[in-house]
């Protein structure tokens, strides 16, 4: 992938925001259906396999055993909090918190990665598809509004999208957790399968399988990937291309239709409405190292900056059709953040299979699908929605000696020997779209570009702390259930941010009253703007959502091409694209 001057006097088929998840697909399926396509990343350029610098090296490689020094660990003292992002092997990832700073009314622990590929390269790769019990839950039960489309709608999509990125995993046939198009599944451990197997014994409602990960297996080979070397390195960038990311698969299928530009450094500043069309024309970006600002034409824009870049995109976007920001006609703008809960589950002692060991790094754990309010059977008196497990089994090593109080030789003697089985699972809840869960910009604080920076006042509410405890003691009653010893719950406390997950701030919907965007992720009031990534979801369901922004990009984006192509028949490409603001690269924008 290149980064390349942008003439600014050109006019694009497409913008595409963000370069990560959604923006690498929106941007591969743009170019794919023939749509010259402007791809704008606000971080440095990040090349595949060139680009990973820690993903052949050791802890001795590193300087101080890649210990962080106090004046490197102040540079990321909100997201040290998590303790997700610090690794020596993967902190280069993840933002400086003082260069990028937020405010919180309530904690809100927020994970950004600002470079090309920017999440795709350090997610957890867990993917799976939504069912109706999902999409219709909000009509059902009341909280937040109705998705506007339904499985049958995205079905399709998640397909295409399984078939490209490879998800290796098992087909169940339950309806809450719909079987896709998988490699072939990795495999459980004895001991897992031993959970597996009184689970499958002992509870009619509840069934443990892999996790279906982007990870490809098998013979199955992509394009430039191949299957995984069990290294569970992931988050380093995987020069084998094993598992899916932009940098490895869709960007590179953008670049090979000759159909995309990308433009590095580039801080998407708003999206310029014109007034008397009813369209947008383009982006006006801030250059993340001159600082200089460009505008940037298009017929088509898609934001894909990822959940809170793309509201405060569009929140920024203001005009006098818009003050309040771009499409934010119902005033939903912002709010209804949603994320999982999890850090809450059990772990214990599996005293059997001490003959057994395992093979590899498997990068990759156990799932248990929600079994909670799936019907009257499994309705719940105190919560609504539900929850899934993850989490899996392994033997303790020599770290045992941390406890330990023997020393000498016959300390080593026991410590090259595998300690006991121990299994852990951890619950991801659903967390329900709440209203007064939002943003705010604060034009106080500025950023270095000059932007206002985000304030967050989000939590968590009694349907989530209900929930929680029937995460915990389910989890108990499991692992007790197959036979584990110590069995010991747990719950390490959970802020909104730390799952990852953020979505719901630009809300599709049937009613422009109460939502941003209608069932093809165009702004209601604004048609040629798309938004396709976290900002999107009417709700959060309690599975992991990065196939899901997948399947919903791809789908917009053919519905976008078709759109424009319609267009195209019925008006001239200076009728369609012409706008009152003609800047070019080497001249500031104002305003």
């Amino acid at each position: 992938m290149t980064s390349t001057k942008v003439d600014p006097n050109t006019v694009y088929d497409a913008i595409v925001i963000g370069t990560g998840i959604s923006g690498g697909w929106a941007a591969k399926e743009l170019c794919e259906h023939g749509l010259k396509t402007l791809v704008l990343e606000r971080g440095p350029m990040v090349k595949h396999i060139v680009d990973y610098p820690t993903a052949t090296q050791e802890r001795w490689d590193l300087e101080f055993r890649g210990r962080n020094t106090p004046e490197v660990a102040a540079r990321q003292e909100k997201q040290a909090r998590t303790g997700y992002v610090t690794s020596p092997f993967s902190k280069h990832w993840f933002v400086d918190d003082i260069k990028h700073p937020y405010s919180e009314t309530k904690r809100f622990d927020w994970i950004r990665g600002y470079h090309v590929g920017g999440r795709s390269l350090t997610w957890g790769r867990q993917s799976y598809r939504w069912g109706d019990v999902d999409f219709e839950a909000n009509k059902n039960d009341g909280h937040g509004v109705d998705w506007p489309i339904r499985y049958q709608d995205i079905a399709p999509w998640y397909d295409k999208v399984e078939e490209f990125i490879g998800v290796s995993g098992e087909k169940l046939g339950l309806p809450q957790l719909p079987d896709g198009k998988f490699c072939p599944p990795m495999e459980l451990n004895c001991v897992e399968k031993e959970l597996q197997k009184t689970l499958a014994n002992e509870f009619d409602d509840r069934v443990l399988t892999i996790g279906r990960v982007a990870n490809i297996t098998g013979a199955d080979i992509r394009p430039g990937r191949m299957p995984c070397k069990f290294r569970n390195r992931c988050s380093r960038g995987c020069p084998y291309g094993a598992y899916f990311s932009s940098n490895s698969s869709t960007l590179p299928a953008a670049e090979a239709t000759g159909k995309m530009t990308m433009r590095v450094n580039s801080v998407a500043r708003e999206i310029v409405y014109d007034e008397t069309k009813g369209i947008a024309t383009g982006v006006r970006v801030i250059d993340a190292e001159s600082k200089e600002d460009f505008f940037f034409k298009a017929k088509i824009i898609f934001c894909c900056a990822s959940t809170m870049p793309t509201t405060s995109i569009l929140m920024q976007s203001m005009s006098k059709r818009f003050p309040n920001g771009l499409g934010n006609d119902s005033g939903e703008l912002g709010h209804n953040i949603m994320d999982h809960h999890f850090q809450i589950g059990a772990a214990g002692i599996f005293d059997g299979h001490h003959d057994r060991y395992y093979k590899g790094r498997r990068p990759n754990g156990i799932y248990i699908p929600r079994f909670r309010n799936l019907d009257e059977k499994t309705r719940q008196k105190n919560f609504v929605r539900g929850y899934g497990y993850q989490g899996g089994a392994s033997r303790t090593n020599w770290t045992r000696a941390i406890r330990e109080m023997s020393f000498g030789e016959g300390l080593k003697r026991d410590l090259i020997k595998p300690g006991p089985w121990r299994m852990g699972l951890t619950g991801f809840g659903e967390m329900l779209p709440y209203h007064d869960n939002q943003i705010t910009l604060r034009y106080d604080k500025l950023d270095e570009w000059g932007l206002p920076t985000i304030d967050f006042d989000v939590e968590y509410k009694e349907n989530e702390r209900e929930m929680r405890k029937d995460m915990q003691a389910q989890a108990i009653v499991m692992l007790s259930t197959a036979g584990f010893k110590d069995v010991q719950g747990y719950d390490r406390g959970c802020y909104p941010g730390l799952g990852i997950h953020e979505m719901g701030t630009a809300r599709m919907g049937r009613d422009p009253e109460t939502s941003v965007l209608n069932e093809n992720n165009q702004l209601h009031a604004v048609p040629n703007v798309y938004v396709t990534d976290g900002s999107c979801m009417t709700s959060a369901a309690c599975q992991n959502p990065s196939l899901t922004y997948m399947a919903i990009t791809a789908r917009a984006a053919s519905h976008a091409a078709a759109q424009l192509g319609k267009r195209s028949r019925v008006s001239s490409v200076s009728e369609t694209s012409s706008i009152s603001v003609t800047n070019t690269d080497g001249e500031k924008a104002h305003g």
